[in-house]
């Protein structure tokens, strides 16, 4: 285990690009940070940049809590363009985390601000741009997953400390929520990541723990956040670099090292 930044600004979202260069933001101080060969950029995006996605094209994809959007960044022009803010003339609630599917369909959740407010949701965003509501009702939906297959999708529901479990199909409203684990925690999870093998990992707010569990939702690892609020995670899927957790208590990005890989 090893400190590969601090003092960071409330990290969130590490997430890898194609080149297995690390990307990740500093939320409270609106900035994106790019390492690369153990060179350190900040990209001020303003705003509050939560979780990352990047796309086949290496765009980065990330939530804006503060300004209730989806916006991508461009390491080549520097530049930002938001892509979308609204759902039927009504704001985004402060979009949380995000992925794509295989189909190139972006999902993310909008939590809101309130852990025990029930009206968080998840969208889906076509590659054409349509966009639509493919879950309600749930408390703070956080961190979100796919599993190898795609045929399951993983949220995180911090409000309740669960993560579920559902049926994932593309383009289509999601079906047969079933509770796959309960995570603990002071606060409850975060962001979730799998492996290659199908292993689910959790930074689990509150907790100073990253907990992995297998395919049953058996718990088969604890690894230590050097921190009590570990707010994501990501393995890298090249098996070079391991795990990384972002944990905002003490604002460290942290490297586990591990020959496990993670999925794209």
């Amino acid at each position: 285990m090893s400190i590969i930044l601090n003092d960071l600004n409330f990290p969130e979202g590490p997430c890898f690009d194609s080149k297995s260069n690390i990307w990740l933001v500093e939320k409270d101080a609106g900035n994106l940070v790019f390492i690369s060969e153990n060179i350190v950029s900040r990209y001020f995006v303003d705003g509050a940049p939560n979780g990352i996605a990047i796309d086949n094209n290496d765009l980065v994809w990330f939530c804006d809590s503060k300004r209730n959007s989806i916006r991508t960044f461009d390491p080549i022009l520097k530049s930002t363009v938001t892509i979308v803010e609204h759902f039927e003339n009504q704001a985004l609630k402060m979009p949380n985390d995000l992925t794509f599917d295989q189909s190139g369909n972006l999902l993310f959740t909008c939590p809101g601000d309130s852990l025990e407010d029930n009206t968080g949701y998840i969208c889906c965003l076509t590659p054409e741009k349509q966009l639509s509501k493919i879950f309600e009702g749930m408390y703070y939906p956080n961190g979100l997953a796919l599993n190898k297959k795609q045929t399951h999708l993983f949220v995180a529901e911090t409000g309740t400390k669960k993560i579920w479990k559902f049926d994932y199909t593309a383009n289509k409203p999601l079906s047969n929520k079933n509770l796959f684990t309960e995570t603990g925690g002071s606060i409850g999870p975060d962001g979730i990541a799998f492996d290659e093998v199908d292993h689910l990992y959790a930074a689990v707010y509150g907790s100073g723990k990253v907990k992995v569990w297998d395919e049953n939702g058996v718990l088969r690892e604890e690894i230590d956040a050097l921190g009590h609020n570990p707010t994501n995670c990501a393995l890298d899927p090249y098996g070079k670099k391991g795990l990384f957790i972002t944990e905002a208590e003490n604002g460290l990005l942290v490297q586990h090292k591990t020959k496990k890989r993670g999925i794209i």
